[in-house]
């Protein structure tokens, strides 16, 4: 704690972690099991609470609160944790809950995510690297979110749900079944309306891993049976590693239904 910048006004209890290089701005709280890695930054009146493992280079902006207990009447004080990955960026007003023991006990956060002003990870949330939550959605209970996915502001997401590896939700949307990975969802009432055309672009993804993937999702919007009996179809028939992963996401164990294509 030596080697960290902590504002006098800054309430740090005993027994918590601070790693070298961490600045804790005015009237920031860290509670007691907190374990905070090198060189974060809170810039003021942040709270950091629970049993909360925090990896190094995080960035949390004013009033954040991180760790807390979760919004579930079936938590009973139960022993659970969050754990959360390095460099992300967590602004204003954001929060983030621990897990419960009904859910595994553990809400975990990856690498590099930027969650914006407002929005809130509920309990025992499994999210990926390189995700973004934008201003004011909420992610419900126990889903999962894989790497590079985008949920556009005030959307939410439906507990159990998974969507899938570099999915986009549009703004104002409601998740409440599964999203394929590089699945594009809008409306209100999310419907799968695509694919995320645009980011497989800006990540350099191959033209013809594009072309397999746009006829990959034709098969699955048009072809003949119930949509896993198409997805097994397409794994028996495809080369491509993206296509393989959507039929890989769909033939797994899930507590929902999908978002299907129109």
């Amino acid at each position: 704690m030596s080697e960290a910048k902590i504002h006098p006004s800054a309430v740090i209890e005993e027994g918590a972690v601070i790693g070298p290089g961490c600045e804790i701005g005015p009237f920031c709280h860290i509670g007691p099991e907190v374990h905070l890695g090198a060189n974060n930054v809170l810039k003021s009146h942040v709270i950091l609470t629970g049993d909360t493992e925090i990896g190094p280079g995080n960035t949390f902006f004013s009033f954040g609160v991180i760790g807390e207990i979760p919004q579930d009447k079936k938590f009973q004080g139960e022993k659970t944790r969050l754990e959360i990955g390095a460099r992300n960026r967590f602004r204003e007003h954001v929060t983030v809950n621990a897990g419960t023991e009904g859910g595994g006990g553990v809400t975990r956060i990856g690498d590099d995510g930027l969650f914006m002003a407002g929005c809130h990870v509920a309990h025992d949330v499994q999210i990926g690297n390189h995700v973004i939550l934008v201003n004011n959605c909420a992610v419900a209970g126990h889903c999962v979110i894989e790497d590079e996915v985008i949920v556009g502001g005030l959307s939410g997401v439906h507990q159990f749900v998974r969507i899938g590896r570099g999915a986009i939700i549009g703004a104002v949307t409601m998740v409440t079944n599964d999203v394929i990975p590089y699945g594009l969802v809008q409306a209100p009432r999310g419907v799968l309306d695509g694919l995320n055309l645009v980011g497989l672009k800006r990540r350099g993804v191959a033209r013809k891993d594009i072309t397999a993937l746009r006829a990959a999702f034709q098969m699955l919007a048009q072809g003949e049976g119930a949509f896993q009996d198409r997805a097994r179809r397409l794994g028996e028939e495809t080369e491509s590693a993206y296509v393989r992963e959507i039929v890989d996401f769909v033939l797994s164990e899930t507590d929902r239904h999908f978002l299907t294509p129109g």
